[in-house]
């Protein structure tokens, strides 16, 4: 919006001899008064690096996230901070690494019978003291919205405990516990119409938060229970798929050893398939939405996942998406446990670019205040940086390196360990048998070649970044059990 404020300043300059008033006038032309702009963050549960057409799937379809793609920065390097999902959460509302924070697992967490070690004490809560991206945002005046899945506390640490004004659908579990159709048997949410989808429910709430606070300033959360487990169809798009499925000539799972577990290594799950295509679908109505509200230029969107795809399990439970070429799933600090899809559209941005800068989930909180023209606040958001400076090109990297903390048991076979990235070397080190796996990103994205006894000197190098981490973030490590 454009205004012209003009200033009349008038003197009677009496002089010697003058009998007139002089009138001066002072003008100040067209001084831009900008409107405060909105934030739409998008959280995916468990989507893998490679559920998204635009991150190189075949057989899953993501028309509109495609479409969101083709006008954002899309990160190829993007990473959680940790394999499971609380940690992240905690991470992207804070802008601090989960270690720093107190949750470095799930919550409650996993109990491994008869395991050699015992997981560290953990915060069952996001503490009340930690200021969120969303309290940061209402000291602006913004209106805050969450919708979704929050899995960071019980009663009193809800999220609106934690600044934001509306919740739908926000409680402690982790899953949908009545499922994804009505009744959703959740505490934060009304039972809708039966057959009604969740997916599509918080959407709609989505819809109707954008329609009442159109000319506020606000954060919108939404934040899906899907893809999670119980992997539910969508039922109107089910046929679709197991028809591709038949088409592509598409088989059951292909399975490859993990240690004592074994990953997917093919996507094949038409159930899985049809969430993800709901879930585009309901991109879509929120795109749309925007644009019909002309919010889209002044709107920032991000979209992302929390942790990487479920793909490797113990026993005869098979994972339901596949993220090769990358190593492992969810719950592994190998690639395809960390790498995430993120994608981040300016406001009134239109030509896409892709970034393969490696940077991670506590980059949001400081990003969203730089884009937005907000103070920085590196007193909070300590771990985090503001990717504006890399989305404009002025800057080819974000951090020195890069740090993953998981000294807990995990459902996928995991076992309590330790992570680092620094250029394109990743240190991997096991807490059970005080071992290293060292590998090179660049030339073996797939982690099948460990070369800790033939680079002596680079395993040296990780492993002090490791030791720097862990001194700074004061990290707890696991006992003997």
């Amino acid at each position: 919006m454009r205004y012209k404020i003009v200033t009349i300043l008038t003197f009677c300059l009496l002089f010697i001899g003058c009998k007139e008033k002089k009138v001066v006038t002072a003008e100040v032309e067209s001084v831009q008064l900008s409107p405060k702009k909105n934030v739409v963050f998008i959280l995916v549960d468990d989507l893998g690096w490679k559920d998204l057409a635009c991150y190189g799937s075949s057989f899953y379809e993501t028309p509109n996230i495609d479409r969101l793609a083709a006008s954002s920065n899309l990160f190829t390097n993007a990473y959680s901070p940790n394999p499971v999902c609380s940690p992240t959460r905690a991470a992207i509302m804070t802008g601090k690494y989960p270690s720093r924070v107190g949750i470095t697992d799930w919550i409650p967490g996993y109990e491994a019978k008869n395991a050699i070690l015992k997981g560290p004490e953990d915060l069952f809560e996001l503490p009340l003291e930690e200021t969120t991206i969303a309290e940061a945002l209402k000291e602006q005046d913004y209106k805050t919205f969450f919708a979704g899945k929050w899995h960071l506390g019980d009663t009193g640490f809800f999220p609106e405990n934690q600044g934001f004004d509306i919740n739908k659908g926000g409680h402690h579990k982790g899953q949908p516990p009545g499922g994804y159709y009505s009744p959703y048997k959740n505490p934060k949410l009304s039972d809708g119409p039966e057959g009604e989808y969740l997916t599509d429910r918080l959407t709609n709430e989505s819809i109707a938060f954008l329609e009442e606070n159109k000319d506020n300033p606000f954060l919108l959360y939404l934040s899906y229970y899907t893809v999670h487990t119980p992997i539910q169809a969508s039922k109107k798009h089910i046929e679709k798929f197991e028809a591709k499925k038949k088409e592509l000539k598409i088989g059951d799972a292909q399975l490859k050893n993990e240690r004592e577990a074994h990953t997917v290594i093919n996507q094949y799950n038409a159930e899985y398939a049809s969430m993800v295509y709901a879930l585009d679908e309901n991109v879509g109505r929120l795109l749309d939405k925007l644009e019909v509200l002309k919010l889209m230029d002044d709107t920032l969107i991000i979209f992302t996942s929390d942790n990487g795809g479920l793909t490797t399990r113990i026993g005869d439970r098979k994972g339901p998406t596949s993220v090769r070429p990358l190593r492992a799933g969810k719950g592994w600090a190998y690639e395809g446990g960390i790498k995430i899809p993120l994608l981040i559209k300016k406001p009134g941005q239109t030509q896409g670019s892709k970034i393969n800068t490696p940077v991670i989930s506590m980059d949001m909180f400081p990003t969203i205040l730089e884009e937005l023209n907000l103070p920085l606040r590196p007193e909070l958001h300590q771990d985090g940086v503001s990717l504006k400076p890399v989305m404009e090109g002025e800057k080819s990297s974000a951090h020195e390196a890069l740090f993953w903390d998981y000294p807990h048991y995990h459902g996928s076979g995991w076992t309590p360990g330790q992570a680092v990235r620094k250029g394109d070397w990743k240190l991997i080190y096991f807490y059970e048998n005080d071992s290293y796996e060292l590998y090179n990103l660049k030339n073996d994205v797939s982690e099948e070649n460990d070369l800790a006894q033939t680079n002596q000197e680079k395993l040296k190098e990780l492993k002090q970044v490791l030791i720097d981490f862990n001194k700074r973030l004061n990290t707890q490590k696991p006992m003997r059990n």
